[in-house]
């Protein structure tokens, strides 16, 4: 009996860890909705999967996954979820580090390729448009291209550029770093960590400006705010949620000083305008689905602050209503028109709806 099943039946791909939450609740959704989901970690690659990639004269490219004892031909699969990637691992009989490492590598890069040649809808999207949108100067460019509003901004090792950005704004700037938040003081995982959060840069701080040589900084303007937005865009839908970070000292600088007790969230009605935006920065990147970040100024201006393309949703849909899961079950099987670029296909049926409740 074939795993997958064929004709009406959607054939869902989920690449994800075994403890993702998030992702259980959607994939129940989607079974319950009648659709086949195969689950798939990374990390489980090449030590317990096995996958190949055929060229043959007559079949032209075939993609066989093994797994646990069954054959999966993945030309059935109908939409990919690339919810939470994480690097190939090799098998714990390899136990040279330096071969780990190649193996590890290797692997990884493989599993790219082999996710870019499947011709179907992937979401957020194909991994060479998440590594692209993940790129914070390309990220401002196109929103700039675009219309948006952004914060004076400077990246640079040099401090000498960042004296003169400090005193050009009064000292009122804020740093954040250019790719990773998290420090981790062992390669391996299992080390201690922490996380870099968006801060002011004090008069004290100046004093050490020298070891920015040392890495490459996000300097920015500081913006004041009114509220903070997360705006979760699922192809045409677009759910904006409001952070209320200045109520609280902990999370005025950077909401992902999580204190959900005392942050109040709720939907935030979005101007059209600024709606329409978020589309087409989605469009321009070749997404389906990524986290906005901006402010509201006390006046009521929207700045732009970055895109997150795996951004998380899940203490957003508890805690303000909005259904943002059932948004990414709809989206996974809804029927799409041909294009050369499945993700930037038509959806038929979610055009125009809109959920700024």
């Amino acid at each position: 009996m074939p795993f997958l099943r064929k004709g009406t039946y959607f054939v869902l791909l989920l690449l994800t860890t075994p403890d993702d939450t998030a992702a259980d609740r959607v994939e129940s959704r989607l079974r319950q909705k009648g659709a086949d989901v195969l689950r798939f970690d990374d990390a489980q690659f090449p030590a317990h999967l096995g996958l190949s990639l055929v060229y043959t004269a007559n079949e032209g490219l075939r993609h066989v996954l093994h797994l646990a004892g069954k054959t999966v031909p993945l030309e059935d699969i109908t939409a990919a979820w690339d919810r939470r990637p994480r690097p190939a691992t090799a098998s714990e009989q390899v136990t040279e580090p330096a071969l780990q490492n190649y193996i590890a590598k290797e692997s990884s890069h493989f599993l790219d390729d082999v996710w870019e040649t499947l011709d179907c809808l992937w979401l957020p999207g194909k991994r060479s448009a998440i590594h692209r949108a993940n790129y914070k100067a390309t990220q401002l460019k196109i929103a700039t291209s675009l219309g948006f509003e952004i914060p004076p901004t400077l990246i640079t090792n040099n401090s000498k550029e960042v004296l003169e950005f400090y005193r050009t704004h009064n000292g009122n700037i804020v740093s954040k770093a250019f790719h990773s938040s998290l420090v981790q003081s062992d390669s391996g995982g299992g080390g201690r960590a922490c996380h870099v959060h968006t801060q002011p840069i004090s008069h004290r701080a100046v004093g050490y400006i020298n070891s920015v040589r040392y890495c490459p900084v996000i300097f920015q303007a500081y913006v004041p705010k009114q509220v903070e937005l997360r705006i979760t865009v699922v192809g045409e839908q677009v759910f904006a949620a409001e952070i209320h970070s200045q109520q609280n000292h902990h999370t005025r600088h950077d909401w992902r000083r999580y204190d959900l007790g005392r942050t109040l969230h709720r939907p935030h009605a979005l101007p059209e305008q600024v709606r329409q935006l978020c589309l087409e920065f989605m469009a321009q990147l070749e997404l389906c689905y990524g986290a906005i970040d901006m402010i509201v100024t006390p006046e009521g201006g929207y700045v732009f602050l970055e895109i997150n393309p795996n951004g998380q949703y899940g203490w957003i849909e508890q805690l303000t209503g909005m259904p943002i899961g059932e948004a990414i079950c709809d989206l996974l099987l809804s029927p799409r028109t041909p294009s050369p670029n499945p993700n930037m296909a038509d959806w038929q049926g979610m055009e125009g709806a809109n959920c700024d409740q």
